[in-house]
């Protein structure tokens, strides 16, 4: 996953450091000023930095109106990398008078380049390294866009690229305040995206959560979830009606509330923009299918197929949908005459062979693919073949 990078050179696959030329330290006269300020410009010339805040501690203490003092304070706290006592002194000085502003708004901006550009390096190094490295070194680029964000809190490229660092470490909870913040500051649709699938991934592992533990706050949580990434993707498409990524989010986020209708209507319109989107047609397809709409189902997996000829999952799909289509007509003849003979359903396993042999020759090593091929096979009264099939997933289960 890349980070932004800002200035024109950036668009480069290996990240080039951004640098902004500002000057660390301003030169400081020797006006009329006080013993402490006279002396800490001496200090911070000769580097003396412990020295030079001895004296300015005792400036602004004796001096609480030194807006050259917390000015000087700031810059001597920046260059030890104390950076949030370095935004404290600056907003002292700023609140006393506007004097240093222009000085101030200059170091702010020199010091959240050198993070920056730290983060990134961090971040290119990470995911260099082998897996025990890449957390602590992920960890550090961090850190540094954090302390990013708060010198340049209106950088928009500071919550991307800290956001893609989380999600890198498998924190993806993390992310979502940045990204939350990149919507509202830039409102890209990269944004809009991502903190839509995070949320929509954060609620299906909630849901998973409550089916095994049963506990009800899960489901809850996992609904308030599923709300707060469809509201996301809603805005979104507001601003990016075209985006047909946007869309299948959208859509997937409404299975995941059981607003089918609203799915299904989000999948027909996605459809009608991108008739060649086989993960339209496919997730459409299973909305079908799980409405037992079987004609519907199979008209959507076989555009899929048309589109990608081996796409495995709308083949399998196919296969499933003209077996349970003949499941469910053999249910209704027994329904009605318990003694039937007729053997009207069989057409329908007959239609789902050939898509499931051609599962199997895509994924030989399916042992559920070869036991589905099996019972058709069985069905069918193909003996030997349905044995084949059978003694198939058999070895591959014993091999695993």
């Amino acid at each position: 996953m890349k980070l932004l990078t800002t200035g024109v050179e950036m668009q480069k696959r290996n990240f080039i450091i951004y640098s902004i030329l500002l000057v660390s330290l301003t030169l400081f006269g020797f006006e009329c000023s006080s013993t402490e300020i006279t002396s800490a410009k001496l200090y911070i010339q000769q580097k003396q930095y412990d020295k030079a805040l001895e004296a300015l501690r005792k400036e602004v203490k004796s001096n609480p109106k030194s807006d050259e003092g917390y000015y000087m304070l700031g810059v001597v706290y920046g260059e030890k990398q104390m950076y949030d006592d370095m935004r404290g002194a600056f907003d002292s000085s700023l609140a006393i008078s506007k004097k240093y502003a222009k000085e101030i708004d200059q170091e702010k901006k020199f010091y959240w380049a050198n993070l920056f550009n730290e983060a990134v390096k961090y971040y290119n190094e990470g995911m260099k390294a082998g897996p025990d490295s890449m957390k602590i070194i992920l960890n550090k680029s961090a850190n540094d866009f954090n302390e990013g964000v708060k010198l340049e809190p209106d950088s928009a490229q500071n919550y991307k690229n800290l956001a893609f660092v989380y999600m890198n470490l498998g924190q993806n909870d993390k992310a979502i305040e940045p990204l939350q913040k990149l919507v509202e500051k830039e409102h890209s649709s990269d944004g809009y995206k991502l903190l839509g699938q995070i949320l929509d991934n954060k609620a299906s592992n909630l849901m998973s959560k409550y089916k095994q533990s049963k506990d009800a706050q899960d489901s809850v949580d996992a609904m308030s979830t599923y709300n707060q990434a469809i509201d996301v993707l809603q805005k979104g498409r507001k601003l990016y009606p075209n985006d047909t990524d946007l869309l299948l989010y959208i859509s997937n986020a409404y299975i995941g509330t059981d607003r089918m209708d609203d799915a299904k209507d989000a999948f027909r319109e996605g459809i009608q923009k991108d008739s060649t989107n086989k993960y339209y047609r496919y997730d459409y397809g299973v909305i079908l299918l799980n409405s037992n709409d079987y004609p519907g189902a199979i008209t959507q997996f076989k555009k899929a197929v048309e589109i990608d000829p081996n796409y495995e999952n709308a083949i399998y799909n196919l296969g499933i949908a003209y077996v349970k289509w003949g499941t469910a007509i053999n249910s209704e003849t027994l329904k009605r005459d318990s003694a039937s003979t007729d053997t009207t359903y069989k057409l329908k396993y007959q239609q789902a062979l050939p898509y499931l042999e051609k599962l199997v020759q895509l994924k030989t090593n399916d042992a559920s693919a070869w036991e589905l091929l099996g019972k058709v096979y069985a069905v069918l009264g193909h003996k030997e073949d349905a044995a084949n099939a059978f003694n198939k997933a058999d070895k591959i289960r014993k091999s695993q």
